[in-house]
């Protein structure tokens, strides 16, 4: 026992006792709409980040169908296609715009160097990026200095004049090449591991590089492709006249740090999701890897300051090295195995290695290892839990699903239909139990397992339309904000209660204890099922005997 102990500290809580616990509600704290676009443009990605404060990154389409593109295709043309930078500091003007050849659906900053940028186009394309120019920049228009306090904005007729400022435009680096890459538009894309690579049948090699150097898409044209942003050797080599008629075409203001992939960036490999019987495949929209659960750990942003100060004074990715697998130490352990959300409102579980078949003797993808189908609609959210690597966490359609990795007899949580399509969700950052849902009518959905299991524990409305991406940020222990973006191109940011981002002391524990209770739920459910099928059969016999 310490008696030295100061027990008047010990009576007041570490968050402080000046802020309301009893506040359940997300409370508006900025919002960005993009006032020079001529054309309504609805949000289709959001992301934070890494390392600078009150900075995010959207990506905005036109939501016009396949149909409608092509009968206004002259009028888009003249439209540039954008990922904004906005920043707490302006919420009037961007502070970049990185161009792109087609509007971008998906897209992440590199987690071993936050200046470079990949996205997926919605005509398949791949587009790198590198701000690493413009760095100085982004880091110098901080909000407000410190984290901590509110930025004092302007009124509308004082932010007038500074509207005829100069836009920063950023062209893009490399796209990838149309005719081997994905057909249709892609909806989903993640950088690997700085910890491993994969060759081109799927086998899982150390990465001694310590950088993030390939990439996976999924695509509805029902593939999931490899990438690999370092320089492949060439069967062919090329003639040195053609390679001076290509350097000169380059723009003075575009890196030239992926120029080796410009037009020519090619899949490393292809995975299909087969049907089995059918000729047809399933159509992915989302992925979840075994290691996208390091991206939410805490020290990851500490890590990834460090490594943005090491990129700034070596700038790793301009002298790139080509893969060699071949002198590689194969890692035996790993788990090569992912989930895939389909536009089917399926959930798959299936290998990205491939395996030779006996008949043929080429290389083919494995066969999905499990295939349920939870949703009633396209899944658009497939995250793994930022506390627990095993569970799985699904929206699509009208309904969440909550999976644990390893278990194949069904979902550890499934609700019931909400009153009004689900759009969006993600996890929180800081609590367990607690998960963000978007509806279709601009309300969200708080789900807290902790205190209701079989709905969601609260519902605020955000706005008259569509909410289309949700995105939790920790900006310290005492701030959090969360982005949540609409179909009409508005980006609210939101400040997070203190009761929704404070864990009580067992929270994790205790979420721990109930999905352990379900997955034995299930077991037993299993065992109730089979037992009932071999007394079915009995009776059958039963009756048999008995008509002889």
């Amino acid at each position: 026992m310490n008696t030295f102990t100061d027990d008047w500290r010990c009576l007041a809580e570490d968050e402080g006792t000046f802020e309301d616990k009893t506040d359940t509600h997300l409370k508006e704290y900025q919002s960005f709409t993009d006032l020079h676009s001529v054309m309504e443009k609805m949000i289709t990605c959001v992301s934070w980040h890494p390392t600078i404060y009150g900075l995010i990154a959207v990506s905005v389409a036109v939501p016009l169908s396949f149909e409608d593109r092509v009968q206004f295709s002259g009028k888009l043309l003249l439209q540039p296609s954008l990922i904004l930078f906005w920043s707490f500091s302006d919420p009037i003007h961007p502070q970049l715009m990185l161009e792109s050849p087609d509007d971008i659906f998906c897209f992440q900053f590199c987690p071993s160097d936050p200046n470079i940028i990949a996205g997926g186009c919605i005509n398949g394309q791949i587009v790198m990026w590198d701000i690493t120019a413009y760095s100085d920049r982004i880091e110098n228009i901080k909000a407000g200095g410190s984290g901590s306090k509110k930025v004092t904005l302007k009124p509308m007729f004082l932010l007038e004049p500074d509207s005829n400022k100069e836009a920063m435009y950023i062209r893009h680096c490399a796209v990838s090449s149309i005719e081997s890459g994905h057909k249709k538009v892609i909806t989903d894309i993640h950088w690997l591991s700085d910890t491993f690579e994969i060759d081109r049948l799927g086998s899982v090699f150390e990465n001694r590089s310590g950088l993030c150097c390939q990439l996976v898409t999924c695509s509805a044209d029902c593939t999931i492709c490899f990438w690999d942003i370092r320089p492949q050797k060439a069967l062919i080599p090329q003639p040195t006249e053609k390679k001076k008629e290509e350097s000169i075409e380059i723009p003075f203001d575009v890196p030239s740090t992926f120029l080796h992939l410009d037009l020519s960036w090619k899949p490393l490999s292809k995975v299909r999701l087969s049907k089995g019987e059918t000729s047809l495949d399933h159509c992915p929209t989302k992925i979840s890897l075994s290691e996208d659960h390091l991206l939410y750990r805490a020290q990851d942003k500490v890590l990834a300051q460090s490594k943005a100060i090491k990129a700034e004074e070596m700038n790793p990715y301009q002298n790139l090295e080509g893969g060699s697998a071949n002198q590689l130490k194969p890692i035996v352990d790993f788990c090569t195995k992912f989930f895939v959300g389909t536009e089917e409102g399926e959930v798959i579980y299936t290998d990205w290695k491939m395996e030779r078949d006996p008949e043929t003797g080429r290389f083919m993808t494995k066969k999905p290892v499990n295939l349920y189908t939870a949703h009633d609609g396209a899944v658009h959210t497939i995250q793994r839990s930022p506390f627990y690597k095993d569970i799985i966490l699904t929206i699509g359609g009208w309904n969440v699903a909550i999976w644990k990795e390893g278990v194949m007899t069904g979902p550890l949580l499934q609700s019931s239909c909400a009153p009004k399509r689900y759009t969006s969700g993600h996890w929180s950052l800081t609590r367990p139990g607690v998960f963000y849902v978007g509806r279709e009518d601009g309300h969200i959905d708080i789900w807290d397992l902790l205190e209701k299991t079989h709905e969601p524990a609260q519902s605020q409305n955000i706005c008259v339309t569509m909410l289309t991406y949700i995105k939790p940020w920790a900006s310290s222990a005492k701030h959090q904000f969360i982005a949540i973006a609409d179909y009409y191109g508005t980006l609210h940011i939101l400040e997070i209660p203190w009761t929704l981002r404070h864990s009580s002391t067992n929270e994790v524990s205790s979420i721990s204890h109930y999905f352990e209770r379900e997955v034995k739920r299930l077991e037993y459910v299993e065992q109730r099922r089979k037992i009932r099928e071999q007394e079915k059969k009995e009776m059958e016999l039963e009756m048999e005997k008995k008509k002889v």
